[in-house]
């Protein structure tokens, strides 16, 4: 199981960001999100919104303390950070654990995320986004598979066109 971390949501500020995390989490292949910072029910209810329209499962909840979240996760967590080693260097190990969660910062990321953290891993120790490290961490991590993930039960369904857009119910 995948589980997203997103740490210091604000409303007014990182509204879409926070939403793109969890649509391209969900899209390649996490199965939820844990984020921390102010509630935000219209962010929740916009990814439940998609999940339920396209289908598979992936939940979003809010948490007051991503302290109590990393302390009680039980598998490895993955702080995705510029600041971090080469995230291809460990992508080996990374695989054989069964329970990951893949942190992200918001606003500034507090020192003890890096002590907590079982790895500090970057994704080109480069200036990026949240959705940048995570869209290639996932897709690293899952070889390339997940790009024909299929999603159960979906009510809508994109039909690929080389020109135009198309959707269909399912």
């Amino acid at each position: 199981m995948i589980t997203i971390l997103r740490l210091g949501h604000r409303i007014f500020r990182d509204q879409r960001i926070t939403t793109h995390c969890a649509l391209a989490g969900r899209a390649l292949g996490a199965d939820g999100m844990v984020y921390t910072g102010q509630k935000d029910r219209d962010t929740e209810d916009s990814v439940r919104k998609v999940a339920e329209q396209w289908g598979g499962k992936f939940s979003i909840r809010h948490s007051d303390s991503y302290k109590g979240e990393i302390d009680g996760f039980r598998g490895i967590s993955v702080h995705l950070t510029v600041y971090g080693m080469p995230f291809q260097e460990k992508m080996a190990e990374i695989r054989r654990k069964k329970d990951i969660m893949l942190i992200v910062g918001g606003e500034k990321v507090p020192p003890d995320v890096y002590e907590k953290s079982d790895y500090n891993l970057a994704v080109t120790s480069q200036p990026h986004s949240e959705i940048a490290s995570l869209a290639l961490f996932l897709h690293e991590y899952f070889q390339g598979k997940e790009l024909g993930k299929r999603f159960p039960s979906p009510r809508l369904k994109v039909v690929p066109q080389a020109k135009g857009k198309m959707v269909k119910k399912a």
